[in-house]
């Protein structure tokens, strides 16, 4: 018996009206998911791509603040949705409040955006040792002159925040965070339950999630950490008694978790889920592959055949498909060389259930979170580094 089979038998699909829709503002997010941003990830085709598969939010990789009022090229084309996107969802990342401010503005001003969700829990070294992402909750003073900004700046867009349980086990802020969400009129919060000294090894404590699901009451709580398959949301909502679910790796090289994801909770919170369809065959990934590679170089260019390299490993996990074929991908400089290495490949190949939980992308950790200078002498301090020290870091 297959793990997937196991899961499957001792958590069962949704049950009507077990779950609630939770609402983002007025936006109504069902199924009760949320595309997790990545950076170099979940740009303009990723999301198309997703979506394609079942509803929910899609959000984009994280945007600088003072990138995006500064008018900087790489931060203004990711940006941008495509035309079929809707709701238009970004992350925004900010170190101070007169950016962000800017920022927030400037995108509801000219209409370009449903949703804004800010980061405060990106562990990259390149971002916390400016005192930004899941540095910022170490400062709740400032972190709430920042969050107060986005929303005085959104007026009826709503602003959620993304956060970790602190930057490590001796500093676990995500209690008060929630707390300053809720006190400023936040329409939701997500909680990715490890700290940021754990990036992304061990297992995330889904008991974090269920402590702040307590500690806020008022408005919508979404857990992230370890959704690998669609079982893993029911158990998370179950356990916990959070609204709703973040994906993030779990769906690297597998778009199609969230049509299983749509199945587990059915079409509405009235009317129940039912079980997936078994993994798709090779036949299958390797349509998506070419989708996704051609969806790249329409949105980048010749270079958006580049940017795909990385996602082939993540497609053929748990596909016997050899190291051979594995390299052969890694090398395409074409969207032909792709179709090539494709055809090449046993179209009825199936795929190892054992896979579903093995991690894609990153797995680095533990490892101790670089923090600006006499950061933590003061967490009442509300002034900000100097925005020259700010980095640029749309899309990681």
């Amino acid at each position: 018996m297959g793990l997937r089979t196991v899961i499957n038998k001792n958590v069962g699909v949704a049950a009507p009206e077990e779950f609630s829709a939770p609402k983002i503002g007025d936006m109504t997010v069902w199924p009760p998911v949320i595309l997790a941003p990545m950076a170099g990830v979940t740009n303009a085709p990723f999301r198309s791509l997703c979506r394609g598969f079942g509803a929910g939010l899609y959000v984009s990789e994280m945007i600088t603040a003072r990138g995006l009022v500064e008018g900087h090229l790489k931060t203004q084309r990711l940006s941008h949705f495509s035309p079929e996107e809707n709701p238009r969802s970004i992350q925004l990342y900010g170190t101070e409040p007169v950016s962000m401010y800017e920022a927030v503005r400037m995108l509801v001003g000219e209409n370009r955006v449903d949703h804004i969700d800010l980061n405060f829990g990106c562990p990259m070294p390149k971002v916390t040792r400016k005192g930004g992402g899941a540095a910022l909750p170490l400062k709740p003073r400032l972190l709430a002159s920042i969050v107060k900004a986005a929303i005085d700046a959104a007026e009826s867009t709503p602003v959620t925040l993304k956060f970790r349980v602190g930057t490590d086990d001796d500093h676990q802020t995500f209690l008060d965070t929630g707390r300053i969400a809720e006190d400023l009129g936040a329409a939701s919060i997500a909680l990715h339950a490890r700290t940021a000294e754990q990036l992304y090894s061990g297992e995330a404590n889904w008991t974090k999630i269920e402590a702040l699901k307590q500690s806020v009451t008022s408005l919508p709580v979404f857990g992230n950490g370890d959704i690998w398959e669609p079982w893993d949301a029911l158990r998370m909502m179950r356990s916990t008694g959070c609204d709703g679910v973040v994906v993030g790796r779990g769906c690297l090289g597998r778009p199609w978790l969230f049509r299983d994801l749509a199945s587990v909770f059915g079409p509405t919170s009235a009317t129940g889920g039912q079980e997936p369809g078994e993994p798709p065959l090779l036949a299958e990934v390797c349509e998506t592959m070419t989708r996704h590679a051609s969806l790249l170089i329409d949105w980048a260019g010749p270079h958006g055949i580049q940017d795909f390299r990385k996602h082939t490993s993540w497609y053929l996990k748990g596909y016997a498909t050899g190291p051979a074929a594995r390299h052969a991908l890694h090398q395409i400089k074409s969207l032909d060389d792709l179709k090539i290495c494709l055809n090449d490949l046993d179209p009825n190949l199936s795929l190892d259930p054992e896979s579903l939980r093995i991690p894609r992308s990153h797995r680095s950790g533990p490892r101790k979170v670089s923090l600006p200078e006499g950061w933590l002498d003061d967490p009442e301090d509300i002034t900000p580094l100097p925005i020259e020290s700010e980095a640029l870091v749309s899309g990681g």
